[in-house]
């Protein structure tokens, strides 16, 4: 009988063992499982932390970059490429501006005739006595202008993107690896695309250029758009 109740007893305690040992497992389990979570979100506030400080910075380095783009009197919009016809933004922008005139160019090997002598004439350095207006459909393209301490800035055109380069700034303008952009043209009245070949500093365009937009300020930056 004696014997029985010390049995009982050693399974009693092997039991309260057995059931303490489970608990302090499961105490580190929980410790582990805890301190897990902890890391995983960490590692999100962090991730969420580096994605917001990203795009605060992509913002302040575009309203920079229209900053100085504003400097030499180049303005931009982002339209609606894919409803271009029935767009009220670009109805308001044309009707504010005069731009009466609008075709729709493709500048690629296969619908551009004279495809590489005229992509090499885009490219050379050149002003017109008119503004120069592009709006992006498809593709993309670079268009590069002169600061005003005569350093080069590049600007990437990118489907719904607008712009509006001044009579008399000096430009070139080439494509990206896709070789293709689409693009629409906007003129007051009758077009004229006439390129004045760098150096035509005696036009009349070039010199109300400057004296707009460079001659007023003696500062200059260089930005790259990209």
């Amino acid at each position: 009988m004696e014997k029985l109740k010390l049995s009982k007893l050693g399974i009693w305690m092997t039991a309260m063992k057995i059931r303490d040992f489970h608990i302090t497992v499961n105490q580190r389990n929980l410790f582990h499982l805890t301190n897990l979570m902890v890391l995983y979100l960490s590692l999100i506030y962090l991730f969420m932390f580096i994605q917001f400080f990203h795009d605060l910075i992509s913002r302040l380095v575009n309203l920079l970059l229209l900053f100085f783009l504003l400097e030499l009197g180049i303005v931009s919009w982002r339209l609606n490429p894919d409803d271009y016809e029935n767009d009220e933004g670009l109805k308001k922008i044309r009707e504010a501006r005069g731009y009466s005139y609008v075709d729709i160019c493709d500048v690629c090997p296969e619908k551009l005739p004279n495809y590489e002598a005229k992509l090499k004439d885009f490219f050379e350095e050149h002003l017109h006595t008119d503004e120069e207006i592009r709006y992006c459909l498809e593709g993309s393209g670079y268009f590069d202008v002169r600061d005003k301490n005569d350093r080069w800035i590049r600007i990437a055109v990118k489907k719904g993107g607008m712009i509006v380069l001044p009579a008399g700034i000096y430009h070139r303008f080439t494509l990206d690896t896709d070789n293709y952009i689409k693009a629409m043209r906007l003129f007051v009245g009758e077009p004229v695309w006439t390129p004045h070949n760098r150096p035509v500093d005696h036009l009349p365009a070039r010199k109300a250029y400057l004296a707009a937009f460079v001659e007023n300020d003696v500062g200059g930056h260089a930005v790259e758009a990209r």
